[in-house]
């Protein structure tokens, strides 16, 4: 039985270790590189020539989404499961357009992320089936990636004079751009339209 080489990657240091745990328990799945940044998941992939790599959402760095990404690129025979502790709808979308060949919920069984690793590798697609359905039910996202790129930036409180510096846009750009974002998200504010995007799994 040839070992199925897997890359860990995951922020929290108690939930990595005990995912590693429970699936280095798989006759067949050998966990040979953890990251605790979406930044080092590349590099670590790399250097331990993996089979699949099991992502978080949710890291500093760069996202899971955006790791599965650089990894179609770099490396297309990777398979990419994202798991998520937010089963937001629009994270699905997302994640399936960046690349990912399986997306689940981080509190799925052990026994269920194995399988979905064996089957990824046998060139099936998994997706948990209640995010699916409520991905469908709340559509695509009305933003553009501008729109999106703006409202993130914003996110954290920042000004339009610093958005448009970090962006390299003017001002009345941004302010643009940030009105037609408010109004997507049928929002009163941006610090509200920033709220709603996010729960949606859209920024």
């Amino acid at each position: 039985m040839s070992m199925i080489r897997l890359l860990l990657a995951e922020d929290q240091s108690m939930v990595r270790e005990a995912l590693a745990a429970l699936l280095g328990l798989e006759p067949d799945i050998e966990v040979v590189a953890q990251v605790a940044r979406g930044d080092e998941v590349l590099a670590a992939a790399h250097e331990h020539r993996i089979d699949v790599a099991l992502l978080d959402i949710e890291m500093p760095g760069m996202t899971g989404i955006d790791a599965a990404a650089a990894l179609r690129r770099e490396l297309p025979a990777v398979k990419v499961v994202v798991v998520t502790t937010f089963g937001r709808p629009g994270y699905l979308r997302r994640a399936m357009e960046s690349g990912a060949d399986a997306f689940l919920v981080k509190d799925a069984p052990a026994a269920q992320l194995a399988s979905a690793v064996r089957k990824v590798l046998a060139g099936e697609r998994v997706i948990d089936p209640t995010l699916a359905a409520a991905a469908l039910a709340d559509g695509a996202s009305p933003l553009t990636d501008r729109e999106r790129e703006v409202l993130r930036t914003a996110a954290d409180g920042s000004t339009n004079a610093e958005i448009a510096a970090t962006l390299h846009l003017s001002q009345g750009t941004v302010r643009n751009y940030l009105s037609m974002a408010i109004q997507k998200m049928a929002a009163r504010n941006r610090a509200e339209a920033v709220r709603i995007a996010r729960e949606k799994g859209w920024l």
